[in-house]
């Protein structure tokens, strides 16, 4: 039997691979942390981070495309939750460099619509079959 060509698998998603890029990142700032900072803020930092790509993992193993949806929104969700709230809590308690900060940021800046993007994507792909490369 053939392999679909035109399957795209995760690991080959530019959503995905952004959202691990992410979770990189925030990981190299959490390791470095003293314990007591871990416990009251890189933890909830971290886990929200790498919850932006399990959620999409999760999403792109669904077979309807409302339960993927649902899977992404909540990626996006985390997303927000993750930089919104945990990094800039990070940077304004001066617990982060900023370099460390402008290269989250910039990651970030290339997922947040690479993810709305693949939900449209998604919502798109009932008609046509097909989900484009975000």
């Amino acid at each position: 039997m053939m392999a679909n060509q035109n399957y795209i698998t995760l690991g080959n998603l530019q959503v995905y691979q952004l959202s691990r890029q992410l979770s990189r990142q925030a990981w190299t700032v959490y390791k470095n942390m003293d314990w007591q900072i871990k416990k009251v803020i890189g933890d909830q930092f971290i886990r929200a981070t790498d919850s932006i790509g399990a959620n999409i993992a999760e999403g792109y193993g669904r077979y309807h495309y409302l339960d993927k949806i649902k899977f992404y929104y909540n990626a996006r969700a985390s997303h927000y939750e993750a930089i919104a709230h945990w990094l800039d809590l990070l940077f304004e308690r001066l617990l982060i460099e900023k370099k460390d900060y402008l290269s989250i940021l910039k990651i970030s800046s290339e997922l947040a619509p690479k993810l709305n993007g693949f939900i449209s994507s998604t919502y798109n792909a009932k008609q046509n079959y097909q989900i484009s490369n975000f």
